[in-house]
């Protein structure tokens, strides 16, 4: 714990910073701290409002996100690592980026939105009222249905009930402010693309459906040194489905591979 963020190191190597999604914590990074080895070293952290970090804004903006990764940097001592934010945890670290280039080294954007259609807000915003309604557990289904392949979820019953009790575990007032954060800021990706200037590796599942792979496609072609990977027959948990994929690749872009060069655009 550092101040009243909730952060956690493990590791040697490059250092890397994760940012998780919506309604989740750090714990969600499990998997692949597993499978990087040890290679990089990892420091991830809750964000506002989400597992042991508390939320102080009543009604938090992103920008109030992107000032708590400026904190854990300074906090931790960490001048310029590699970034990794995951799907809300994309947005943030996409526009602290393009704020702060001087204290970015390389950047990954997972699973991250980027120009939903009209079609595509009106379902996030379905998913907010849908929330807002209170059915926590059969909301926490819907989400996990979709975030998971039907044969991850029959073979690895136990790494779901771990995201399944994130999720009905969150302090529903917190919980709805990012969400309410994640569903409405469309422009924060599009207005930060064009002044992202460190390597970019851009990422999401082939089958995602909330973060496609179309969206993915048209990030990489907005940020200036960005390279591009769809992960095939996966949908949006990545990170956990796809871990040891997922560990491979951003061990060798955050250059913890001495014998490979770093993936670029």
């Amino acid at each position: 714990m550092s101040g009243r963020t909730r952060i956690e190191r493990s590791g040697t190597g490059p250092q890397v910073v994760l940012i998780h999604g919506v309604g989740l914590d750090l714990r969600m990074w499990d998997a692949l701290e597993r499978e990087i080895g040890g290679r990089c070293e990892l420091v991830r952290y809750d964000m506002l409002g989400h597992g042991g970090t508390p939320l102080e804004a009543h009604e938090p903006d992103l920008d109030c996100y992107v000032e708590q990764l400026g904190k854990v940097l300074d906090a931790e001592g960490l001048s310029r690592p590699c970034i990794v934010g995951y799907s809300m945890g994309g947005l943030v670290a996409g526009r602290f980026a393009a704020l702060h280039p001087e204290r970015v080294d390389r950047l990954v954007l997972m699973s991250t939105v980027f120009r939903r259609s009209e079609e595509e807000r009106q379902a996030v915003r379905a998913r907010l009222r849908q929330a807002e309604s209170g059915h926590a557990a059969a909301n926490a289904e819907v989400s996990l249905a979709r975030w998971f392949s039907p044969e991850f979820a029959a073979a690895h019953p136990a790494a779901v009930a771990v995201v399944r009790h994130r999720l009905l575990s969150n302090r529903r007032e917190d919980f709805l402010a990012a969400y309410r954060v994640f569903a409405t800021a469309d422009e924060a990706l599009p207005q930060a693309a064009s002044a992202i200037r460190c390597p970019t590796l851009v990422m999401t599942g082939e089958q995602d459906s909330g973060s496609t792979a179309r969206m993915a496609r048209e990030l990489s072609q907005a940020v200036a040194h960005a390279a591009l990977h769809i992960e095939p027959g996966q949908k949006h948990m990545l990170p956990v489905e796809a871990a040891r994929a997922v560990a491979g690749m951003l061990a060798r872009f955050a250059g913890a591979d001495e014998a490979a060069q770093p993936l670029r655009a």
